[in-house]
């Protein structure tokens, strides 16, 4: 951007001080013009790539921490419960993938809305904001009943292919979309206002949440040693 600007400040210049009469200072200009807007739409591209980048970055970094927080567990380490009103290892896992299947599609839901970009001025949540706040473990939260977990998972390689086959579809949708668009669609939350690529991010960070509660489970002294 800066660059951008200190080419547009120096054609200003040009355009002051020259002689507006000579047909070759008017090419030159033109083509300082035309740079300066392929510049522009390099740098465009840059931003949403980026930002979309971004995303499939955070879920590729929450699916690398998830798969080392449950890799070699056993079906003992997976059961374990640290009291009887806390879950196990394995409905964290069940959880995550039930989630991760019903937030996509109610995020879809809101993306096949039409876009209003007039609402982003609405949103008061950055993306650092709501990842802080899915994340923090401090504060609890109960599960509605559909997302309630069983417990269903006794192997490590079946919890991860079943977690692989309900995110795949999302990252799948995110190398498709457009980042600006996502940002365009505004929908209500609990939180207030958030915008398409949040309600993505979302799903990451819920995945995120659970992974820092199955290393919660890990640290418990009576967590069996296989």
């Amino acid at each position: 951007m800066n660059l951008i600007m200190n080419m547009i400040a120096l054609a200003s210049i040009a355009t002051a001080t020259l002689a507006p009469s000579s047909a070759k200072t008017r090419l030159l200009l033109e083509q300082k013009d035309q740079n300066i807007t392929l510049i522009e739409k390099k740098q465009a591209l840059k931003r949403d790539y980026v930002g979309t980048d971004s995303l499939l970055q955070y879920f590729n970094q929450t699916t690398a921490e998830l798969e080392k927080q449950v890799a070699g567990l056993s079906e003992a380490q997976l059961q374990f419960k640290p009291a009887p009103d806390k879950w196990s290892i394995s409905q964290c896992l069940e959880h995550i993938i039930r989630s991760e299947r019903m937030i996509f599609d109610m995020a879809k839901k809101g993306l096949d809305q039409d876009p209003q970009p007039e609402r982003r001025k609405e949103i008061k949540m950055t993306d650092d904001n709501l990842k802080n706040a899915l994340t923090d473990r401090s504060h609890k939260y109960q599960a509605p009943k559909e997302l309630q977990p069983e417990g269903i998972y006794k192997n490590v390689n079946t919890a991860l292919t079943d977690f692989s086959a309900a995110r795949q579809p999302v990252l799948d949708y995110i190398k498709k979309a457009d980042a600006e668009d996502l940002r365009n669609h505004v929908s209500d939350s609990p939180t207030g206002p958030i915008d398409g690529y949040q309600a993505l991010m979302f799903i990451a960070a819920h995945s995120a949440r659970h992974t820092k509660q199955i290393a919660e489970i890990k640290a418990d002294p009576n967590f069996p040693k296989q």
